[in-house]
């Protein structure tokens, strides 16, 4: 976080006689507001956006509401317990979280044990909640190959045994991902490895080779399944069938132009009323547009520019301190998140295929939010020990310039 320099003098005394300055100090506020103030927001349209599904199918307006609440406490609580955690604790347990993971999808699969919801056997069933396997499975991987960047750097620059490992890893993963199935998943989760293999000195024709074998690979499984190819060539024209298969995405869009610039007012949208499905979770910014207008989007998107570009800054602060690891970890958190908000914020406005991703920190979901708490967590962590590095420095210097005029001011006596 960039802070205005202050006089030695003041500086110290108003750190040793505030504690609550010293709260201040050790997060970036910036970052933290922004992602508040999305998560805030989420909770607001997910309340908006629902009452009316909640009131038919449960008998209470504020079902989702309440559960979105909940899942938010216990991902402020999950993130306050990670930004006390030292990051190089996650770089060790990086290999274990991955087959962990891995082990999970597995257990997704089998029948009892998985929870089908609209055909996509995406959840384990753990009793009173369902963990969605793949929110886990995203920060695994960040985390993994953050930790193999870091062990095998001269590798992956040199030799194409350290480039192609880890995409073995990827592979198996996307794999267990689309049997469930969960396509957008693999494309979030493929693409930021493509991302941190690249940031990690992966050469050109390297990674020009990965991402034409990653784009066949993709459009292969696309074009394999009729419901994704369904998915395809309904956002290239959903109001062909605006009736069937392009009735979800026409809605959406109806909702984007009712809202014009200023919204038709909070709570006031006609498409929540059973006219667009999902509304709560994948197509909450439709909702948003509506009843807030064009002027809110604007607002959701800054913020979210506004935070990967915070990270970016925070892993080019560690890259330069010599933290590799957190370098790593903070571009890779970067990438997936502005990577699966756009894809959202895309198939919203009927840019991208419909995919089934959640809009980060907003989207009704309990594994989603969580997740995501634990990843801003992260980057504040990272940042907090970026800038400690660089407290420690400057008092090391200080210390040596002290000394050093101390040694000629005893010489010249």
């Amino acid at each position: 976080m960039s802070i205005i320099p202050l006089p030695q003098n003041y500086a110290n005394h108003f750190s040793n006689n505030s504690n609550t300055n010293s709260v201040f100090e050790s997060i970036d506020m910036p970052l933290l507001l922004s992602a508040l103030a999305l998560l805030g927001l989420g909770l607001v349209m997910v309340a908006s956006s629902s009452i009316s599904i909640a009131e038919r199918e449960l008998s209470e307006p504020l079902f989702y509401f309440w559960r979105q609440f909940t899942y938010s406490i216990v991902g402020l609580v999950a993130g306050f317990i990670v930004f006390k955690l030292r990051l190089d604790l996650l770089q060790k347990a990086g290999p274990a979280l991955i087959i962990i993971s891995m082990f999970l999808l597995m257990l997704v699969l089998i029948p009892g044990l998985g929870k089908n919801v609209n055909g996509s056997i995406r959840w384990l069933n753990l009793g009173v909640v369902s963990l969605q396997v793949s929110e886990l499975v995203k920060l695994a991987t960040v985390i993994y190959l953050a930790g193999y960047l870091v062990r095998h750097n001269e590798e992956v620059r040199t030799k194409l045994s350290g480039f192609f490992r880890p995409l073995i890893l990827i592979f198996i993963i996307s794999l267990l991902l689309i049997l469930e199935p969960d396509f957008g998943a693999v494309v979030v989760i493929a693409m930021t490895a493509m991302g941190m293999l690249w940031l990690g000195g992966a050469s050109f024709f390297q990674f020009i080779f990965l991402t034409l074998t990653m784009a066949a690979a993709l459009s292969l499984v696309a074009i394999s399944s009729p419901y994704r190819m369904e998915r395809l060539t309904t956002f290239l024209n959903p109001w062909a069938d605006p009736y069937n298969s392009g009735f979800q995405l026409t809605q959406a869009l109806i909702a984007f132009g009712r809202g014009e610039w200023f919204g038709v007012g909070l709570g006031s949208s006609v498409q929540k009323l059973f006219y667009l499905p999902e509304a709560h979770t994948d197509f909450v910014l439709a909702v948003l547009a509506e009843e807030l207008g064009l002027f809110s989007i604007v607002i959701v998107i800054a913020m979210f520019c506004f935070i990967v570009i915070r990270a970016l800054m925070i892993g080019r602060r560690a890259e330069k301190r010599e933290r590799p690891f957190t370098a790593y970890l903070v571009y890779g958190l970067a990438i997936w998140i502005g990577l699966q908000a756009f894809i959202n914020i895309g198939v919203n406005m009927g840019v991208l295929p419909t995919k089934g991703l959640t809009l980060p920190l907003m989207s009704y979901g309990g594994s989603s939010l969580i997740i995501m708490c634990v990843v801003i967590a992260l980057l504040l962590r990272a940042d907090y020990e970026t800038r400690k590095d660089d407290r420690t420095s400057q008092a090391k210097r200080s210390k040596s310039n002290s000394n050093r005029n101390g040694t000629v001011g005893a010489q010249a006596w």
